[in-house]
């Protein structure tokens, strides 16, 4: 997974009213897939209901990538209520784990 900025994720979700957002969803995605995970073609976005079901997957593959840390149910609501700042929560969670991958050894906790 690639490391990006939380902050810049949030910033450019708002800027581009909407743009990056669904060029997050298809670069995570790919990343994803790379990753091991099961996530149909990204065209399923733009179809409407269909794309419950596309996000569905999608947070599969975030549960796969974190290792189970963020859950598939956890990051379906993280995205479906919290839109942006769910986004956001879930790029951390992509962070940390592409750090734990790069590192072989998961962070340790500093008391």
């Amino acid at each position: 997974m690639s490391n990006r900025s939380v902050v810049m994720v949030i910033i450019l979700s708002l800027v581009t009213f909407g743009i990056y957002p669904i060029y997050w969803y298809v670069k995570t995605k790919d990343e994803m897939v790379q990753a091991g995970a099961d996530i149909p073609t990204a065209w399923l976005l733009i179809v409407p209901i269909v794309n419950i079901y596309w996000t569905w997957k999608w947070c599969g593959g975030v549960e796969v990538v974190t290792r189970g840390k963020t859950t598939q149910v956890i990051a379906f609501i993280l995205v479906a209520l919290l839109s942006v700042i769910g986004m956001a929560i879930i790029q951390a969670s992509f962070n940390q784990a592409a750090e734990e991958a790069r590192t072989g050894l998961p962070r340790a906790r500093v008391a």
